[in-house]
């Protein structure tokens, strides 16, 4: 696997599972814990939040970093 790749699914992963963390803390007031855990909505948007961190994210901090480094 190339470096760009491991790149974006270590920050991509980070940015997604902090993110669904977050949501989880901000909703805690209207659902509780428990509930938010066992919705399937939970986990189509833990889903959408790491593959648009792994692929949106991922990329634009990539290319950040490459013409930092030239």
């Amino acid at each position: 696997m190339s470096e760009r790749w491991k790149y974006q699914i270590t920050m991509g992963s980070i940015w997604g599972i902090v993110m669904t963390v977050f949501n989880v803390l901000f909703n805690l007031k209207e659902i509780p814990f428990s509930q938010q855990i066992v919705s399937t909505v939970f986990y189509l948007q833990a889903a959408g939040y790491i593959l648009i961190g792994i692929f949106v994210l991922g990329y634009f901090t990539w290319k950040s970093k490459q013409k930092q480094n030239l």
